[in-house]
């Protein structure tokens, strides 16, 4: 089965807590610290596999989560780092994030790699904390958070030449012919479901044809197979588009011709623009040259190169093809991605949220962000230590002076998840 889009869910591994321990030694009665740092949470990584032509791993198993980091020990040692949760895709794969429909990573070449979710940074053990006045610290930081998010996985093949038409003008005869691709062929609508690729071989020269699935009226609104397939042209350079000169299924070429170019400007303009050969097949069945005589006058005085072809018998397809390989040579990769789309790969920093949050609410003064989420899971509230820590971590971050510019006064109540506190200057 092919499968080209998929939703999941990745969540990176928590970073692991520092330890607050202390030397325990014979002779030794009041050993220092010695809790070492935690390890690193796992990262969740998309790496392109050649191999894979499918997003199929992805339809039943809708959730991963990687491993956390090993918390630190006593004499100094350090948590082990937890392995990356490594998820392998098929070239051409493009990973969007579900909550802003943004474009995480753009996979393309094998072994091309992408952090996903970036794994916590191990929580530093007691040992950093000492300082000239504070001896034995009888806390320590806890690991990173985690990341997660729900992702939408889209597959658009990787093909020089794409082709396009109506369903059953003969494009599965014709790929099946000219390369070793083995589609699906008979005569009824939609033989073609799944794209198929195959490599043509003509005068030295080299390109990947893809058959992509017949396109109908409406397909840009998702009718028939339309959006589940359109996709795929995005990436062609070069577009040859197959019509049905004979009109065996009583139906206008050059109509077809101008309603499948419809479809492609609807769904993304950028489409319609892209270079176009037209195959005029089945001319062997032409009970009149012309028909094809019209058809092509017609096509040249829009500015398109014709070829009468005919897949079943092999007519005019070396000619067709030594005419795309050449042109291909002309034609410079355009990117898929306009500048006015929003268009980046994650990188730690920018994931990375350092926001705190200080607001009123009814009589609670509210304290929230990851900063303050983690000082609270490092803090020893029985140690005074721990404690002094806590008070200068909201100094220096200016967390008091936004309380007091809240108007927050001595006996208030400040809230900070699950600790609620009383406020005094």
């Amino acid at each position: 089965m092919f499968v080209d889009k998929a939703r999941i869910f990745v969540k990176s591994g928590k970073g692991g807590d520092g330890s607050a321990s202390f030397r325990k030694e014979k002779y030794v009665p009041a050993g220092g610290p010695d809790g070492g740092d935690g390890g690193r949470g796992g990262d969740v990584v998309f790496v392109v596999d050649e191999g894979l032509r499918t997003l199929m791993d992805f339809r039943y198993k809708k959730k991963y989560i990687a491993q956390e980091g090993e918390k630190g020990k006593a004499k100094k040692m350090h948590g082990r780092d937890a392995e990356d949760l490594v998820l392998k895709v098929p070239p051409g794969t493009i990973v969007r994030d579900e909550d802003t429909n943004l474009i995480i990573a753009d996979l393309t070449n094998h072994g091309d790699r992408a952090i996903i979710a970036k794994g916590g940074k191990g929580g530093r053990g007691n040992v950093h904390f000492t300082t000239a006045t504070r001896q034995a610290p009888n806390f320590a930081e806890s690991g990173g958070h985690a990341e997660e998010r729900w992702v939408i996985l889209e597959l658009k093949l990787l093909a020089d030449v794409g082709l396009v038409g109506f369903p059953n003008v003969g494009k599965s005869t014709m790929l099946s012919v000219v390369t070793s691709a083995k589609p699906k062929i008979a005569n009824y609508h939609f033989t073609t479901i799944t794209p198929n690729l195959g490599v043509v071989e003509v005068n030295s020269k080299s390109f990947v044809l893809a058959d992509i699935p017949g396109l109908i009226e409406g397909a840009h609104q998702g009718v028939g197979l339309g959006l589940e397939f359109l996709r795929h042209i995005e990436r062609t350079k070069l577009l040859i588009h197959v019509v049905d000169i004979s009109g065996s299924e009583g139906r206008d070429p050059l109509e077809d011709f101008h309603r499948i170019n419809d479809e492609l400007k609807h769904y993304d303009e950028r489409l319609s623009k892209k270079y176009q050969v037209i195959a005029a097949n089945k001319f062997d069945l032409l009970e009149s040259e012309d028909v094809y005589k019209n058809f092509e006058d017609s096509m040249k005085a829009q500015g398109y190169e014709v070829f009468p072809i005919s897949a079943a018998t092999n007519r005019g397809l070396k000619e067709l093809l030594s005419y795309v390989a050449n042109k291909l040579d002309e034609i410079k990769e355009t990117p898929i991605f306009d500048e006015a789309e929003t268009f980046k790969y994650y990188t730690p920093e920018e994931n990375e949220s350092h926001k705190i949050i200080v607001r009123r609410e009814n009589d609670y003064y509210i304290v929230e962000g990851r900063p303050v989420e983690k000082l609270i899971n490092s803090t020893n509230f029985q140690d005074m230590d721990s404690l002094r820590y806590f008070q200068n971590f909201l100094r220096k971050r200016g967390i008091v002076d936004e309380l007091k510019a809240l108007g927050v006064q001595d006996g208030d109540t400040v809230k900070m998840y699950d600790f609620e506190f009383e406020y005094y200057d």
